[in-house]
């Protein structure tokens, strides 16, 4: 670990975002998963949601790549469930599903606690699911389609999503915890160390200005 790269993983966890998210309602193919992961990094997104009720989110998650090093993902059992748990921590469900009644993309304000709601590439989000947004957002289609595929439409949301945060200085200081922010720091750095240190429940080591650590945490007794 280099002091040069150290202070390029501390800049761009500072930029983070802990009150905007994606849920993957049933997003089933590899290449919509680790494109949608990729932005959520680029607009710098703390973590995504998923269902998954087998192990095809976990394959999808291994195809992705090296965004998931920078970008968490949280399986769950069920699209209930999920909805249930991000409306418990205070999210803001807006739905991504064009048809009547949704409003402009661009008329929603991302700079509040947001979950946005994608579903899957051929049958998209239910009737349930929608019910159960706060929001139903589409984006005007201007040709002879009716939709995008799920990971642009994503990160057209998204992207849009950081133009208001940044227009609001929402990048211009750090707003994770800071226990989340040192712990994802060491994670960054150290991801082999780290999950060793999981494995035997043992405490991360502070790091120091330049990204060294003093004592290796699995010499400890």
């Amino acid at each position: 670990m280099t002091p040069e790269r150290f202070k390029r993983l501390r800049t761009a966890l500072a930029r983070r975002q802990p009150d905007l998210t994606v849920l993957m309602d049933s997003v089933n193919k590899s290449h919509n998963v680790s494109a949608i992961l990729r932005t959520a990094d680029a607009v710098a997104l703390q973590r995504l949601h998923a269902i998954s009720t087998n192990a095809a989110m976990r394959r999808h998650h291994m195809v992705a790549g090296g965004a998931t090093r920078w970008v968490s993902v949280v399986l769950h059992p069920s699209t209930e469930f999920a909805l249930a748990s991000l409306r418990e921590q205070g999210f803001r469900l807006v739905a991504a599903h064009s048809g009547d009644g949704a409003r402009d993309f661009r008329d929603v304000d991302y700079t509040r606690k947001t979950a946005l709601v994608v579903g899957a590439e051929l049958i998209g989000l239910s009737a349930q699911t929608l019910a159960a947004a706060d929001e139903v957002v589409a984006i005007p289609m201007q040709g002879l389609g009716t939709s995008l595929n799920v990971s642009v439409a994503t990160g057209a949301i998204l992207l849009e999503a950081q133009r208001q945060r940044r227009a609001a200085g929402m990048y211009d200081e750090c707003r994770l915890s800071p226990e989340e922010f040192e712990r994802s720091l060491f994670e960054w750095c150290y991801p082999e160390i780290a999950a060793r240190c999981r494995e035997l429940t043992r405490a991360y080591p502070p790091l120091s200005a330049d990204g060294s650590f003093a004592v290796n945490p699995l010499l400890a007794p």
